[in-house]
This record gives C-alpha cells, structure tokens and sequence, in this order.
C-alpha cells in the first residue's frame, strides 16, 4: 500500500524507533503517545484489520502479542496495561493498517484531568 504511513514505516522511508523486528511483525513507539507506553504493533504485510488476515498470520500476531506483552512487563508495567485494536471509523480507527496499541501507566489524558 503505496499510501499507507504504516506500510512506509515497515519500508524504512519513515523513521521510527523500533521497540522489536521480526520477519512477520514491528513494534514501534508511538509518536503521539497517549499513556506513559504506548507502543504499536504492525504486520508487516498490509491487512486493513484482522478480519482480513489470514489464519496463519494471525496466530503469527498472537506470538508477537505474547513478545509485546513480556517487553511491557520488563519495563515496568507488571501492574498492568491494554491492548488495543480499533477495526473502522466506527471504532475510531484511523489508520487503515491493522495496528495493536499497548498502553502502560497512568494515561497522559489523566494528567490533565
């Protein structure tokens, strides 16, 4: 998906930093963090959502789920965090690129509360 900000990020023309890689998945830091971790996993390959994937790449999703998860708990996070998918504009989904948010800690709308 030549438009896709996602697809440009997993192609090297958009920095990011990297959290994990393998040949399947990418973590990313957020750059519009909404809590104190915000971290974002990406398929390599171009699913809009996880409808879309098939069964094999999804339990690959499953196994990076299970990686993201251990590198939350490792930095701090053992009292908890979310993850989170939004599939359409209905679910606020902006970004047409299956992504799996994981926020930690106090979230940064809290602090202005």
């Amino acid at each position: 998906m030549s438009e896709c900000i996602f697809c440009k990020i997993i192609a090297g023309l958009i920095p990011a930093q990297k959290v994990f890689e393998n040949e399947d998945m990418l973590i990313i830091k957020d750059i519009n963090p909404q809590a104190k971790i915000h971290y974002l996993l990406l398929p390599k390959e171009h699913y809009a959502n996880i409808i879309e994937m098939t069964e094999e790449q999804a339990v690959k999703l499953g196994k990076c789920l299970k990686t993201l998860s251990q590198i939350a708990n490792d930095l701090g996070l053992q009292g908890g965090f979310r993850l989170v998918s939004n599939k359409g504009t209905d679910a606020r989904q902006t970004v047409g690129h299956l992504h799996i948010h994981i926020l930690g800690g106090q979230l940064l709308s809290d602090k202005m509360a």
